[in-house]
């Protein structure tokens, strides 16, 4: 059965650079390079949208970016309350390296400006499924926003999931915070090493365990080893697909996307986690963030 899910987060433009030789500090380095929409949620979105109906709600700027951000969500039929602001969409630049693992380097732009207006708009009418990305829980300035709209979505019945995101600014955050911001929901998402820091704990089963707490069903992924599912006292395990690795860009937002498609599609956690493993190999296989 479809649902209407609406989901929040960053509008971002992907720029990824995967060298092909020694970096030339002074001079020119042979890579290549490819740009196309980007931003976490707007990948759990489109994943989403394949079998739901999907409303994306962000914020870009009054520049070319953000005019691509909104084409690219049409072209593939997902709604979306999109905020417009004097600025620069945001950007992130990610530097692939041999393994296929990459460093990303973010500027925000106008993402911070995300108003509680714009999102009670979204959620005025019915929905069953609230996602908020965990970058707008990060973001000092957008907190409060991803906080109402979890109460607001719990208040009304529907189902709820937060993806943690990024290690980096969720340390800096601290896990308290930002699992409080998200109060308890239906699922949170999180790949290893978010998962280990959030819990405290120092295994991938203690985090799942531990984070129990804070989601009635925990998914960790762990890029090569796969993804572990945690709710009530079971755990379910899938190994990631044998296949080429050229650049992880997006692939934990695609298997999230597919696992949280096929649970709300009514299949067990056994089936949503191998479908979400199939998602992810269709990912890697490429450089960008979809393939």
């Amino acid at each position: 059965m479809t649902k209407r899910i609406v989901v929040i987060g960053d509008a971002m433009l992907d720029v990824v650079v995967r060298p092909e030789e020694p970096l030339a500090p002074t001079s020119d380095t042979k890579s290549k390079v490819r740009f196309s929409r980007g931003g976490s949620a707007a990948n759990m979105a489109v994943a989403l949208g394949a079998h739901h109906d999907v409303v994306y709600v962000g914020v870009v700027g009054n520049d070319e970016p953000g005019e691509m951000f909104a084409r690219d969500l049409e072209d593939a039929g997902i709604g979306a309350e999109l905020q417009v602001e004097e600025g620069s969409t945001g950007v992130v630049v990610a530097i692939v390296a041999d393994d296929g693992q990459r460093a990303m380097m973010t500027d925000r732009g106008v993402n911070s400006l995300l108003s509680i207006d714009t999102v009670n708009d979204a959620l005025s009418g019915h929905f069953d499924h609230l996602h908020v990305s965990g970058y707008t829980i990060l973001d000092d300035a957008t907190r409060p926003v991803a906080a109402s709209a979890l109460e607001t979505a719990r208040a009304r019945g529907a189902s709820t999931s937060v993806d943690a995101c990024s290690v980096g600014p969720l340390a800096m955050l601290g896990a308290v915070e930002f699992l409080e911001s998200a109060g308890h929901v239906t699922m949170l998402f999180a790949n290893e090493e978010e998962a280990l820091l959030l819990s405290g704990a120092d295994d991938v089963k203690g985090a799942g365990a531990a984070l129990r707490v804070a989601g009635d069903e925990v998914v960790i992924t762990r890029g090569t080893n796969g993804a572990v599912v945690a709710r009530g006292n079971d755990e379910w395990t899938q190994l990631s697909r044998n296949v080429e690795i050229v650049d992880t860009t997006g692939a934990g937002d695609a298997a999230t996307g597919a696992y949280l498609s096929a649970r709300l599609n009514g299949l067990d956690c056994d089936e949503s986690l191998r479908l979400a493993m199939e998602s992810a190999s269709s990912v890697v296989g490429g450089l960008g963030s979809r393939g």
